[in-house]
């Protein structure tokens, strides 16, 4: 080999070391990019999943609040039409 050979080795050596640092730095911003739109997709949609959940939680409480106090209701006409109907058969004895 001569020097000749051997510098223009040296250089071609020091053009690929240059290239791999920016490639490497091109890389790490490429990746940082695909994580940020990753995030910036992903991240909505469990926002959104999250707030139907609790959502449909609320409305279900309230759906129970609704049966019950339906029963109650139930339960309170029961009540008053026992009551109504004693007042009438009492009101009749006397």
């Amino acid at each position: 080999m001569t020097a000749n050979e051997k510098k223009d080795l040296q250089h071609l050596i020091q053009e690929v070391e240059q290239e791999k640092s920016l490639l490497d730095g091109r890389d790490f911003i490429m990746v940082f990019l695909i994580i940020v739109i990753a995030f910036a997709f992903i991240f909505p949609k469990i926002y959104i999943a999250n707030q139907i959940y609790y959502k449909s939680r609320k409305i279900n409480k309230l759906l129970d609040d609704y049966e019950i106090l339906k029963e109650e209701h139930r339960l309170l006409q029961q009540k008053l039409e026992y009551i109504r109907f004693k007042n009438q058969v009492l009101d009749s004895i006397f």
